[in-house]
């Protein structure tokens, strides 16, 4: 039977690759600390006889060692994250990006794993193209900026894995993710429809941060996870790296009109200056779109869940959650 190691399962993503594994008949250990994971996205499968759930950090080395034994695969995505984290607390996204990775590729190399890292569309930075290609140029901002160091961390993320790789052969797969959304994720670390979801449901006015034409694009997780173990299942790659979101594209006024429709057309929205929600030092990207083309040549498929679907699948959850 196959072995399967999931870093950060007990996240909104890594919950539902921990599902899908479990249902592809796959033994799974999840390494979670809970400090932005919950147990409660595991509730579905919590009593698996074929999960096993480990609380702890991708930063203890001895733990991070014995979970790795036996392991025939590995799907790193445990990291800090979103925005409001990163630029509250630099210094833990760094830490908690770059050296448990490293630990964790040694490992892979020494046990033979295959190994998924999860990274972000932060990593092309501030650059203005119509869409980002995997092998486009990164342009970060200045240190001075917070911003930037999640996306950097998780770039140095990139350069280790692909070094692995090219060192010692050891079979890795990148996906940059772009906006994964969907029922179960909650809004505290700046995600944004969960946060209009929960705003709206509560009677309150939508916050959006500057004009809100800031362009985005929505994935349901669902099809992610579909594309991250597609991709691991795939032997003889000629690639390694992968875009993985969807290529349709809204403003987040628009987004914010959207969410307004569909929960209570008497709301308003608030407009509100970065500077007061992350600071004088916080930095934007106003358009990020994902080129997926290598992804859908790959697996024969893309993301394409319509986002009134998205909204519509959240919005409900997040009414029986808000009921309980």
């Amino acid at each position: 039977m196959c072995r399967s190691l999931v870093t950060g399962g007990a996240g909104f993503i890594g919950g539902y690759v921990v599902e899908h594994l479990l249902k592809e008949g796959r033994e799974v250990t999840v390494l979670d600390n809970l400090s932005t994971g919950r147990l409660s996205n595991l509730d579905a499968v919590r009593d698996h006889p074929r999960l096993t759930i480990r609380i702890g950090s991708i930063t203890d080395p001895i733990l991070v060692s014995e979970v790795m034994q036996g392991q025939d695969e590995v799907f790193h995505l445990a990291a800090a994250v979103g925005v409001k984290l990163v630029a509250d607390d630099p210094v833990r996204t760094i830490e908690t990006n770059i050296f448990p990775t490293e630990s964790l590729l040694r490992l892979a190399v020494q046990g033979g794993q295959r190994f998924f890292l999860a990274s972000t569309s932060e990593v092309y930075g501030k650059s203005d193209q119509d869409r980002f290609e995997e092998e486009d140029d990164l342009q970060f901002g200045p240190t001075s900026k917070p911003r930037w160091a999640y996306g950097c961390s998780k770039a140095i993320d990139e350069f280790l894995a692909l070094a692995y790789h090219r060192k010692f052969g050891l079979p890795v797969v990148i996906g940059r993710f772009f906006n994964v959304v969907g029922p179960r994720q909650v809004g505290n670390y700046g995600m944004v429809i969960p946060r209009f979801v929960e705003a709206a449901l509560r009677g309150e006015s939508l916050t959006v941060y500057d004009d809100g034409m800031q362009v985005r694009c929505f994935a349901h997780v669902s099809e992610i996870v579909k594309c991250v173990v597609g991709l691991m299942r795939c032997d003889n790659l000629d690639h390694r790296l992968f875009n993985i979101g969807s290529d349709s594209s809204v403003t987040i006024r628009d987004l914010a009109k959207r969410v307004i429709d569909l929960v209570n057309p008497e709301l308003d929205i608030n407009y509100v200056p970065y500077k007061e929600a992350y600071g004088h030092d916080f930095e934007d990207v106003r358009k990020r779109v994902p080129d997926v083309t290598r992804l859908q040549k790959t697996l024969g498929f893309k993301p394409e869940m319509p986002l009134e679907q998205i909204l519509k699948a959240t919005i409900a959850w997040k009414k029986e959650a808000m009921a309980q």
